[in-house]
């Protein structure tokens, strides 16, 4: 079985509170790429996993081994397989690697194992793994709040030409969120961003579109406005840090504008990658 595990972009993040057990409460618009890792599986007499394209664990602390494990664990079943992992998705970069990573194992081996778990079992068993994996086990343009578990369908009528820059290493999301609570950033209108998903108004989006975790980044990561700044000179439309970075995307009109920008920036940032939403 071969499966894609595709990143996301945050069009826009905000912070709406914080539960007892110390989890944020969220607000934000997500949407999938076409930029993907890979998973294949194949038949085995005992659960085991290779990566390829990241210095990543093969062991049980990966989230491709803990959604399998949680899938036995549910199940009661011990079924084997052996899972092989191309990585291409950055990491520590807020594209959510790790989550589409765990989301493609958890439909892929229910699929794999016939285990005829719902959707919403998956779920279930995908939030408590990871506050993103609930997202990208469905793959589709969605408002995400609480947690990141409630999540509400988007509409979307076009596609959006992408390059992201990946200007520095990897940012700690807790130390992130700490500077955050110190500065309380100001956040944006979530139904406003809806409305310029829904309607592909890129300017609307500019001006509506708010990642509460930018700035606090950007002030321990200089690197990452100016690659922002680099976007927008190169035509870019709207331009957002995704999660709680390390990587910065430009969305552009038309696809001939993005390569364009690709074209430049390729030569100025080691990790250059012209990719496109999905529907």
């Amino acid at each position: 079985m071969h499966l894609q595990a595709k990143a996301k972009i945050n069009w826009a993040l905000e912070i709406t509170g914080t539960r007892a057990d110390g989890y944020h409460l969220l607000d934000g618009v997500m949407q999938s790429l076409a930029l993907c890792d890979e998973l294949d599986i194949f038949p085995a007499d005992t659960l085991s996993l290779s990566v390829d394209g990241a210095p990543l664990s093969q062991g049980e602390d990966n989230l491709v081994l803990k959604a399998a494990k949680a899938l036995q664990q549910h199940t009661g079943c011990m079924p084997g397989a052996h899972i092989r992992l191309q990585k291409h998705i950055p990491m520590g970069a807020g594209l959510g690697g790790g989550s589409a990573d765990c989301a493609a194992a958890l439909k892929g081996l229910n699929d794999f194992w016939h285990l005829g778990l719902s959707t919403k079992t998956l779920l279930d068993i995908g939030v408590k793994l990871g506050a993103d994996v609930p997202f990208c086990t469905l793959g589709t343009p969605m408002r995400a709040q609480g947690i990141g578990e409630i999540l509400s369908p988007v509409p979307c009528k076009r596609t959006f030409p992408l390059v992201l820059l990946q200007p520095c290493e990897g940012l700690s999301t807790k130390e992130i969120f700490a500077a955050y609570h110190a500065e309380n950033p100001k956040g944006g209108n979530v139904d406003m961003v809806i409305k310029a998903l829904e309607n592909g108004d890129l300017a609307l989006m500019e001006q509506s579109s708010v990642n509460m975790l930018e700035a606090v980044s950007v002030k321990k990561k200089p690197e990452l406005q100016q690659a922002k700044d680099a976007l927008y000179r190169c035509s870019a439309a709207f331009a957002r840090m995704t999660g709680s970075g390390s990587v910065v995307f430009g969305a552009f009109e038309t696809a001939q504008q993005a390569k364009e920008a690709y074209n430049t920036l390729s030569a100025l940032y080691q990790t250059c990658i012209l990719t496109e939403t999905t529907a």
